[in-house]
């Protein structure tokens, strides 16, 4: 019989690093069994909203950009961060597929919430299938963001995404799901 499986417990917490683009908070926990572990680290991060973006004539908007943390050139489904003032995944999925792409849609379903890393972050991934996008404006870029956008056959999406041409966790996971959604 499976042993009953319990939190740990938080018994002190501390931001060791709190910077705009970083934060990393140092925990002291306590697990079920009475051991304590006093270095427990986690990184404070960003809830994220991706979308996998459909057009009328059957093809998914990509974005392709530099990634610093690994060092490469990815192929990813549009998104990013939901901003501390917005009230919602679905705001900031509009708003992220209009800033990286100047696409938009009336039609967006939320298709998951799934967690990247919950060993060691804090956030969650929403996931969103959007039909019907249609351009309606120039992309509205960071000034650190350089950002191509590709129009890929729906037709091409699973066989890059077994090929290894789209390697992004988040984008493939929310890419099989939607393929699935779709019935394809």
């Amino acid at each position: 019989m499976a042993q009953e499986i319990k939190p740990w417990t938080t018994l002190h917490s501390e931001l060791v690093v709190d910077h705009r683009w970083y934060q990393l908070r140092r925990d002291h926990v306590q697990l079920p069994t009475g051991q304590q572990l006093d270095d427990y680290f986690v990184s404070v991060r960003a809830n994220v909203a991706l979308v996998f973006a459909l057009t009328d004539d059957q093809h998914v908007l990509f974005v392709r950009q530099y990634k610093h943390g690994i060092g490469e050139i990815l192929t990813e489904l549009p998104g990013g961060v939901v901003d501390a003032g917005e009230t919602s995944p679905l705001a900031a999925a509009r708003r992220e597929l209009l800033e990286e792409t100047g696409y938009a849609s009336d039609d967006l379903e939320q298709l998951a919430e799934v967690s990247d890393n919950p060993t060691k972050d804090t956030n969650r991934i929403y996931f969103f299938l959007a039909r019907n996008a249609r351009r309606v404006a120039a992309q509205h870029l960071d000034e650190t963001e350089n950002i191509e956008v590709l129009k890929v056959p729906l037709a091409d999406i699973e066989r890059m995404i077994l090929s290894g041409q789209i390697k992004v966790a988040g984008s493939i996971a929310l890419g099989l799901l939607a393929l699935r959604k779709l019935g394809l």
